[in-house]
Order: structure tokens, then sequence, then C-alpha cells
């Protein structure tokens, strides 16, 4: 596959990525308000989920890693989850002196996340 198809193929996960990125942050701070950024840990845990699920098929030979590890991966992942948000909001919390929020957003993206691979591996294997 070309250069440039596979670049296609990152591009076009990455829209779709972005997309549901905003949606599901746009329903959680509907649903529970935006005090804690309860959106940001569920794509980050379910973007491991997924992960892990990606690489342990590929690795069993369920799916080719190309196009698959671009369009999922590296397109749709990398736009899904939102690591840099997470730092973002855990400073945040911090600043504002929620010790508390900062600190079990922390450990709910830590355990979760983690999980979510192992669980995304599980389901694969």
């Amino acid at each position: 596959m070309s250069e440039a198809a596979r670049l296609l193929w990152v591009a076009g996960g990455g829209a779709l990525g972005a997309y549901c990125r905003f949606r599901i942050s746009a329903w959680f701070g509907e649903w529970f308000g935006r005090k804690f950024p309860y959106g940001t840990v569920f794509v980050n845990v379910l973007g491991s989920c997924i992960m892990g699920a990606v690489a342990a098929g590929i690795t069993a030979g369920y799916f080719p890693a190309v196009p698959w590890r671009d369009f999922i991966a590296e397109g749709f992942l990398g736009a899904l989850t939102t690591f840099s948000t997470f730092s973002m909001d855990t400073f945040t919390l911090y600043a504002r002196g929620d010790m508390l929020g900062g600190s079990l957003n922390l450990l709910l993206n830590m355990i979760f996340c983690l999980a979510g691979v192992t669980l995304g591996v599980w389901v694969m294997l």
C-alpha cells in the first residue's frame, strides 16, 4: 500500500475518532456535569480497550496490520483518546485546589486504562 493511501487511512480514522470524542465528551458533560472530566476518563478507558483488542487481533492474525493499525490505532484512537486533555484536566483540578479530584482523575485513568488494554487483549485471544 502506498504512503499516500496509508495517510488517507490515518486521516479518515482521525476524523472519525475526533468526532466520537467530541460527542462522547458532550454527552458525559450533559449527563454528569462538567466539574469532573468523566468524558475524558471514559474515552481513555474505551480507547485503551480498543487498542488492546487491535494489538491482540493483529498479533493473532485476525486481521492485517495494514490498513487497520493505521486506521484504528494511529488514526481513530489517536484522535479519540485524550492524554493531553487528561493531563490538562488533572493540572486544572490540582491548580484549583481539588487535590482529591486530581488524584482521583490520575488513579481512574491509570487503573482503568490498563484494565482496558488487558480486557481488549483478553477478548481477542
